[in-house]
């Protein structure tokens, strides 16, 4: 349960950067706990990503390409 701050009591909101070192602090902290699992979540985002361009590649026909040899 969260409680009431008056407004002159509370912190002055961080800029963007200060959130970002911090959340990035955090990440690296964390990383360094569980190095297998920040691994093996490396790992699975690299294969999501290297899957969706092998099949974007696959959807692309000859005639898409403008230098194509075929729609030369």
């Amino acid at each position: 349960m969260t409680t009431y701050v008056p407004p002159e009591k509370q912190a002055e909101p961080k800029s963007f950067t200060e959130k970002a070192q911090g959340a990035a602090k955090a990440a690296g902290g964390k990383m360094k706990e569980h190095p297998y699992a920040a691994a093996g979540i490396a790992a699975g985002v690299a294969a999501a990503v290297a899957g969706a361009a092998f099949g974007a590649s696959k959807l692309r026909t000859p005639g898409d390409d403008e230098n194509s040899a075929q729609g030369a």
